[in-house]
């Protein structure tokens, strides 16, 4: 048997990749017995029950109830997910979403809440920090282990907002060391639409692409990239805001008269109907928006681009026109669908980026799981889903 265990070199190393191997296994799966583990883990019985004692005793696992049967019935074990929790947090002008999940990466609670528009900067931290408080309060017996931001603008490697016109109070401010001191446990920031990329790679519309390009279209509009399986942030964490070229008019009438549109569903849907001011409304909004995403579309030569964002719950009466329009400025044009999470994967980004930071600070970086692709998020580490690979999506109502 090929096991770390028997390769010899560092100990403390060996004990972590033996640690990872197990954990490994043992996500999201069945209570196994430790030969099902050793087998899974390519690990020896001798080194499983080892790290399996130690996982215990620091209660990361389980023994469960032995199955009824003859004889004397091997010992089972379980990963306890509920060990910790994480925090997903999407800063808005107006309004916080908020998503709670396990170490699985199941959503336990999720939830909105209304800030005021005109608050200075310490006001809003102040408002954020109170949000996010009355949104933990009902669950007040979980361990809180990570939370993560997400905000319109441009956040560096160290969490730092080096820009953001829609919350211009914020820019210049270190927004994971004021919220680092919160709930004591680390904090992380991103860009609002990077972690909206991450999301929809982990449970939405981009589950099986390893190239694509995620455009966030609402009340306003930006964009991230997941290249090569991995978040594409640029040098300062900039990369995506193509919209700050004036020329490609994503601040221009054109936008802002289907974005500030008294209700913009009926809107799509009058246009999808054969209303000629609403369909002329909506393909001039189409047209400007896929200027921009071509230029990247022809930088990039994606496999896809998934358009969220409010307005994406239009559906196909929104990405039917930009994919008319694509197809016809681009070289290769790429599938275009809407997103599968819409205004909820902004937070369920920042909720997996916060797991894969607690994978790693915890764990060593579990290696990805067989086909997985390694992701770099908001510190430039390797995002790995191992430990933490998630089951299907729930989300219930708060």
């Amino acid at each position: 048997m090929n096991s770390p265990a028997l390769t010899g070199g560092d100990p403390a190393l060996l004990r972590r990749l033996n640690t990872e191997a197990v954990l490994r296994v043992l996500r999201n799966a069945e209570p196994m017995t430790l030969t099902r583990i050793g087998h899974g883990a390519s690990l020896s019985r001798q080194t499983v029950d080892a790290v399996i004692a130690e996982l215990a005793e620091d209660g990361w696992i389980e023994e469960v109830a032995p199955e009824r049967g003859i004889g004397r019935p091997a010992r089972r074990y379980r990963f306890r997910a509920e060990a910790g929790h994480v925090l997903g947090i999407d800063v808005g002008v107006t309004g916080l979403r908020l998503v709670l999940t396990d170490l699985d990466g199941t959503v336990v609670a999720a939830d909105q809440r209304a800030v005021a528009e005109n608050l200075g900067g310490a006001a809003r931290l102040e408002a954020v920090r109170a949000g996010a408080h009355d949104f933990l309060t009902p669950h007040r017996d979980i361990r809180l282990r990570a939370l993560c931001l997400g905000i319109p603008g441009i956040v560096d490697a160290r969490g730092t907002v080096r820009l953001s016109t829609p919350l211009p109070e914020w820019s210049g401010l270190d927004l994971t060391g004021a919220a680092s001191g919160w709930f004591d446990c680390p904090a992380y920031a991103e860009n609002d639409a990077n972690l909206a990329t991450l999301a929809e790679h982990w449970l939405g519309a981009a589950r099986h692409v390893g190239d694509f390009i995620h455009v966030i279209a609402g009340h306003r509009t930006g964009a991230g990239m997941m290249l090569g399986g991995r978040l594409h942030r640029g040098r300062g964490g900039a990369a995506g805001e193509i919209g700050a070229l004036a020329v490609l008019g994503w601040e221009s009438d054109s936008m802002n008269d289907v974005r500030e549109a008294e209700d913009s569903a009926r809107l799509f849907a009058d246009a999808q109907a054969g209303d000629a001011g609403a369909a002329g409304a909506v393909d001039r909004f189409a047209r400007t928006l896929a200027q921009g995403i071509a230029a990247m579309v022809l930088t990039v030569n994606p496999d896809l681009v998934v358009i969220g964002g409010g307005l994406s719950q239009a559906g196909e009466a929104m990405v039917g026109p930009i994919r008319a329009h694509l197809d016809q400025l681009c070289l290769d044009p790429p599938q275009v669908d809407a997103s599968a999470l819409g205004t909820e994967a902004v937070a369920l980004g920042a909720a997996r980026l916060a797991l894969d930071h607690l994978n790693d600070d915890l764990f060593g970086g579990a290696a990805s799981a067989p086909g997985a692709p390694a992701r770099t998020g908001g510190a430039g580490r390797p995002l790995n889903r191992g430990a933490f690979e998630p089951p299907a999506r729930r989300l219930p109502s708060s």
